[in-house]
This record gives C-alpha cells, sequence and structure tokens, in this order.
C-alpha cells in the first residue's frame, strides 16, 4: 500500500504451519502495515478436500511510541492483496461501500455488499472477503482503544454489532465528508499534532454511520450490563438466571430489558454466544468437541454436541467438515 510516498509492508510471522518465519512481503487481503508499526499474521492449517488452506490470524503489532491506532486501504488496494482466505484478526475492519455487488463472509453470514452499505467485522470474528471484483469503497482498520468518546468506545465494545447495514440517502452527504476527511488526516505525515486526529475522525465516522440498534444498546444500562457480563462469563455459565442473581434483577426484568434491546430473550442471547465461540473454535482452531467442551464449560463432549446440534441442526463434527469443505 502507497500512501505519500511510503511503502507500506506486512510480515508474515508464520508460514502455513511450520512456524518458519517467512520474507517480508506486501500485505494480505486487509492486513496492513506502514514504517515502524505493523500486523503480524500467524497461519492456522485446516484440512480442505485434499489441500491444506490456511486461515490466518492476524494481530495489530505497533512498534515504536507514536504508532499509529487508525490505518486506511481502499477497496482496490484489498483486491490486489486479497487471496480470498479465511482471515481472524484482533482489531476492528470498518468498511464503507460506495458501490457494489460484492459479498463477504463474517462469522458463518454470508453478507451481500451494495451501493452505500457498510460493514463492520470486529476483534475475533473469522470473515472472508467473498466477492469483491465490482467494490468501491474504503476499508478503515483500527484498535478497540482509538475512538475517543464515551459513545463509540462504549459501541466498540460491543460483542454484538452489526455486520452490515444500508446507509440511508440522507445520511450518505455525512458519512462520505466524514470519511474524506479521516482519510486525508490518515495519511498524512506524521506530526506532533497529527496522531490524534484519525481517532477523533474515527469516532465522527462511527457515529454519522448510525449502526442499526447501537441507540438501543447503548441507552439500556440493564441489557448493558448484562452483555458485558455475557461476555465475561458464559464461557462458565449458561443460564440466564445466573446472570439475573449476579446483576440483581428478577429474571423477567431481565429477559424483557435484553428483549428490548435485541429482540432476543436473555437465554436466546445467550445461546447465540456461546455458539458463536464455539463455532469459531470449531472452524479456526480446529478443536474437537471434547475440546471445545472443556472450553466452554460443558460437562463433557456429549452434552456440548447435543447443544450445538439443537442450536445449530448439525454435530459439531459435521458442521467442522461442511466448514472446511467450503
Amino acid at each position: 500500500m502507497v500512501v505519500s510516498g511510503q511503502k507500506r509492508l506486512l510480515r508474515r510471522v508464520h508460514d502455513g504451519s511450520s512456524g518458519r518465519c517467512s520474507r517480508r512481503l506486501p500485505c494480505v487481503s486487509i492486513e496492513i502495515s506502514a514504517p515502524g508499526r505493523g500486523i503480524g499474521v500467524t497461519g492456522r492449517p485446516m484440512v480442505k478436500t485434499g489441500h491444506v488452506s490456511v486461515i490466518r490470524q492476524m494481530t495489530y503489532q505497533p512498534a515504536g511510541r507514536r504508532a499509529a491506532s487508525v490505518e486506511t486501504m481502499t477497496f482496490g488496494r484489498l483486491r490486489e492483496l486479497n487471496d480470498g482466505g479465511t482471515q481472524r484478526a484482533d482489531f476492528h475492519v470498518l468498511a464503507v461501500i460506495d458501490a457494489g455487488p460484492g459479498s463477504v463472509t463474517v462469522d458463518f453470514h454470508l453478507h451481500p455488499l451494495q451501493d452505500r452499505s457498510a460493514v463492520w467485522i470486529p476483534p475475533g470474528a473469522v470473515h472472508r472477503w467473498d466477492d469483491i471484483a465490482e467494490v468501491a469503497g474504503h476499508l478503515v482498520l483500527f484498535v478497540p482503544t482509538a475512538p475517543v468518546t464515551h459513545t463509540t468506545r462504549e459501541l466498540v465494545a460491543s460483542p454484538d454489532l452489526a455486520a452490515h447495514w444500508s446507509i440511508p440517502d440522507a445520511d450518505w452527504p455525512f458519512v462520505d465528508t466524514a470519511r474524506s476527511h479521516l482519510l486525508l488526516e490518515a495519511s498524512a505525515p506524521p506530526s506532533d499534532s497529527s496522531t490524534e486526529l484519525p481517532e477523533i475522525l474515527l469516532s465522527a465516522l462511527i457515529t454519522r454511520l448510525h449502526p442499526p440498534h447501537a441507540e438501543a444498546r447503548l441507552t439500556h444500562p440493564v441489557f448493558r450490563l448484562f452483555r458485558s457480563s455475557v461476555e465475561a462469563h458464559f464461557r462458565q455459565h449458561h443460564d440466564a438466571g445466573y446472570y439475573a442473581r449476579a446483576l440483581g434483577y428478577a429474571p423477567r426484568t431481565l429477559s424483557r430489558a435484553v428483549q428490548q434491546a435485541t429482540g432476543r430473550t436473555a437465554k436466546a442471547y445467550i445461546v447465540e454466544r456461546i455458539t458463536l465461540e464455539a463455532k469459531r473454535l470449531l472452524a479456526h482452531d480446529r478443536l474437537t468437541a471434547a475440546r471445545c467442551a472443556d472450553i466452554l464449560g460443558f460437562s463433557d463432549a456429549s452434552n456440548f454436541s447435543v447443544f450445538f446440534h439443537k442450536a445449530t441442526g448439525k454435530r459439531p463434527g459435521a458442521w467442522q467438515a461442511t466448514v472446511a469443505a467450503e
């Protein structure tokens, strides 16, 4: 990626599953970096119809005291670098789509990319850019602490962000202007005053994008407490009653708050969170049902398998094989 005459490079930390350090090479897919800052990649092998594909683990690895927490790139550049592989990152990817069509898969759900839409891929989400041949727009990569306002920081911390939504015509001029200003500042040479500006402008862009359900989820204090508690304890506690007791609310009060914020019951919210993590472990980490059961707080592989089958309609091994064959 070339910005202001500087060639930005990625260091591939591991080559496939061998653990061997590889050469420096241009960034792959959404993996970008710049001199003094970088995104590292580790490959996890996944057996796929007779050959090995790699789900890359990407980590934001800034170096130096003034490392940037916000990076940008175009879909044109992404097309040059993308190999169609599956990725998982520890940073946010926010895309503003000017024109489509195209598609992206985020946590096993395919999303069509149309004109004037947005994509948000949070840290930990398994994703793949399936079809971006005709997509025009920009991507913003940023660490979770980059936004500077209280509201945008709370939104970024949400574990259940909308992956894709359309931008209303009335909002588009504001989104487009906020993005343009961010792109300009992100490409500016480093200076004493410029490092904070991309973070401020990122917050403005997020605010102008109006992610779906953001207002409801941020204005329901009971749901916010519940969401944080689930994120911290879903691997140990699967019962909505536990969270009601821990937070000091009646089960009906808690479920009503979750229903108002998400359209789901508290129990359904917990089940979806556990199921998502199970899918990530099965697809990305290639773990067995027994290992997933241990990590996710089930008494044994059989109980986990029953839970997973009820939630997805497939046994863990069958679902894992299906994903590997895609």
